[in-house]
């Protein structure tokens, strides 16, 4: 196969608060055939998510940031092209973490091959990828869910929350979702079966948040922050478990919150309650992930388990779409669209 011309997406600059545009950088490069051990891999779907702010700042991590003038990092699907590595053949399917990019040449570390069975491909930038995993290890291993439990999770027409409140209804819990907007609530108590689904746009979120949750809350999904977090906190149950897997609402933050310090308040809750706060990265159950892909897999085959994807095309929009992630302007798990 011959050469060909790239487009990537550079980080032009670190942004200061939200990104803008100005922060990215459109370029097209000309990409060398792959050497031996190597093989060119063509990318058909770019994950967005949440975590790539992050990636973004020079702020210590669980993640090295991007260097300015690099390509934004993140994965992809992927079909090999062209393949001079022993181990990958053209035609292959796989997830890889390539970036924002149309090619990429690989040594083949860090890709793993996509069985087009088990569901549409995208799937492995979703519900059985990254935030599935999240969603359920997070759920399963902090949040432990019983029957009759009440349950709380915000972005829950996302990828990750959405999954986590599907799950939590398969193990016998209450489920009440926050999202943003009339038409996110209605999928999620309608199409995704939750008890009830408060609109955190609309006035008195905290009180309609009692309203719904009339014996308290054993278990809240934190992956907001937020005024949601502050409506949450006071309705903990003794001995609930919150697990912290993302703080969407802080990550263009530039400066502490105003107000009152309610550190005193919470340490002491945290006390009085008994309350379990773990933070986790998806890493940290990365041998569970056999376990997940049967079992979830399994749920999706059979219809107990639902998915949304929004998907935009062309690799061109994804720092318009990355901004309006960051802003909760999506709807289901975002994924660009690169190549046919």
């Amino acid at each position: 196969m011959p050469s060909v011309n790239n487009r990537q997406i550079l980080l032009a600059s670190r942004p200061h608060g939200e990104p803008t545009l100005d922060n990215f950088q459109l370029v097209e490069t000309q990409l060398p055939s792959p050497a031996p051990g190597q093989l060119l891999l063509r990318s058909l779907y770019l994950s967005l998510d949440p975590y790539m702010r992050g990636r973004m700042s020079e702020e210590k991590s669980y993640a090295s940031p991007v260097e300015v003038g690099g390509v934004m990092g993140g994965q992809a699907i992927a079909e090999v092209v062209e393949s001079n590595h022993p181990d990958h053949r053209v035609g292959e399917i796989v997830l890889a973490p390539i970036g924002w990019q149309e090619y990429a040449l690989s040594d083949g570390d860090g890709l793993q091959e996509i069985d087009p069975a088990l569901g549409p491909v995208s799937y492995a930038l979703g519900v059985l990828g990254m935030p599935g995993l999240t969603a359920y290890t997070g759920l399963l291993n902090i949040g432990q869910p019983k029957p009759g439990e009440t349950l709380v999770v915000a972005a829950a027409s996302g990828a990750v929350g959405s999954v986590v409140g599907q799950i939590a209804k398969l193990k016998g819990c209450r489920v009440i979702g926050i999202a943003g907007g009339a038409e996110k609530c209605r999928y999620v108590k309608d199409e995704l079966g939750f008890d009830d689904c408060l609109d955190h746009r609309a006035p008195n979120l905290a009180d309609r948040l009692r309203t719904a949750c009339p014996g308290g809350i054993d278990i809240y999904f934190e992956n907001v922050g937020g005024d949601v977090f502050t409506a949450v906190f006071p309705l903990l149950n003794s001995f609930a478990r919150i697990p912290v897997c993302g703080l969407i609402a802080h990550y263009n933050a530039t400066e502490a919150p105003a107000g009152p310090d309610r550190l005193p308040q919470l340490m002491k809750q945290i006390l009085v309650k008994r309350l379990t706060f773990r933070g986790y990265i998806v890493s940290d159950f990365a041998s569970q992930y056999p376990q997940f892909l049967e079992e979830v897999g399994g749920w999706l085959r059979e219809g107990k388990l639902k998915y949304k994807e929004d998907v935009t095309e062309g690799l061109e929009n994804a720092p318009r779409e990355l901004i309006g992630v960051l802003r909760g302007e999506n709807f289901g798990k975002k994924i660009i669209k690169v190549g046919k």
